[in-house]
């Protein structure tokens, strides 16, 4: 049986700390990728000379840098880093295309496992692994709905991420690439009890306000419908550190509006988004199940 092909994308900033983990956990792999592309996005540490170590070992591990922007940019800097490590690969004939953080670790048959799975099911467009986050020196399983895989291991079927279009550069691109896809017919799955260890867990770069801020300001770009919005909000409310969350998300939606952001153009997205967010309130069939 010929193993699928597949290529890998590593938007990298500041991760001396952890890279090795990743680079470690790749080159372990029982099929590895035809082509691993890191990008350092303007680090100041060793993640620039790690992954070029890695790079003068292994032909299949490429590493290149990015100007320094001299801050983090919420959402769309990520997809721009992406984009450039992107253009490596583009042209290369792969099955699957797949986004990786530079902070995970992952056992040998991490892939392999994520590829019998989309054997499994023709339908399936976007997979990932559970994320087990490293939190205060304790590791703790994140917990999502089923239908969202975490943006620090996406895999892309090729023709999923060709109907989809590719991403939006802005907050709210992983939860955009799902909608998407469902609404192109494709499934999205977080499959369940396939491991990934997270050491630097979604938003501990920009602490809890700036996290959920960044949260609401995507739910905005994103055209969350108010009643979905608002229901969210009341649900964090009772979340440690109790209120801090939702007037986070609360400040985040309402400063998107009055500075303008650019929310989704794409209205019969928006549309579909917003119908399915309905059908949840109402207990329906949604992308929620």
């Amino acid at each position: 049986m010929v193993s699928p092909t597949y290529v890998v994308i590593t938007p990298a900033r500041d991760e001396e700390k952890y890279l090795q983990k990743t680079i470690d956990s790749m080159v372990a792999q029982t099929i590895l990728p035809l082509q691993w592309v890191i990008v350092n996005d303007g680090s100041k540490d060793r993640t620039q000379e790690i992954g070029e170590l890695a790079a003068s070992k292994y032909p299949w591990i490429k590493i290149i840098s990015r100007q320094n922007r001299g801050f983090r940019k919420a959402g769309g800097g990520v997809v721009e880093t992406f984009y450039d490590g992107y253009a490596l690969v583009k042209d290369l004939r792969y099955d699957f295309i797949v986004k990786l953080d530079g902070d995970l670790s992952f056992d040998p048959d991490y892939f392999e496992k994520c590829f019998d799975f989309f054997a499994r099911s023709s339908k399936l467009g976007i997979g990932g692994g559970e994320i087990i986050n490293l939190v205060d020196g304790q590791f703790i399983k994140e917990t999502s709905v089923r239908f969202h895989v975490r943006g620090a291991t996406k895999i892309y079927k090729k023709e999923c991420w060709d109907a989809i279009g590719g991403l939006l550069q802005a907050p709210g691109w992983d939860t955009l690439d799902e909608a998407k896809a469902n609404m192109k017919g494709f499934e999205t799955i977080t499959i369940e009890n396939l491991l990934v260890t997270h050491y630097r867990y979604t938003g501990a770069a920009d602490g809890i306000w700036k996290n959920w801020v960044k949260n609401g300001r995507a739910n905005f770009i994103t055209g969350y419908h108010p009643l979905f919005f608002l229901s969210k909000c009341c649900l964090r409310f009772f979340q440690k550190p109790f209120g801090v969350i939702s007037l986070a998300l609360i400040w985040g939606f309402i400063s998107a509006y009055f500075d303008k952001s650019a929310r989704l153009q794409d209205k019969e997205l928006v549309r579909f988004i917003q119908k399915q967010q309905i059908n949840r309130l109402l207990f329906r069939n949604s992308i929620w199940k």
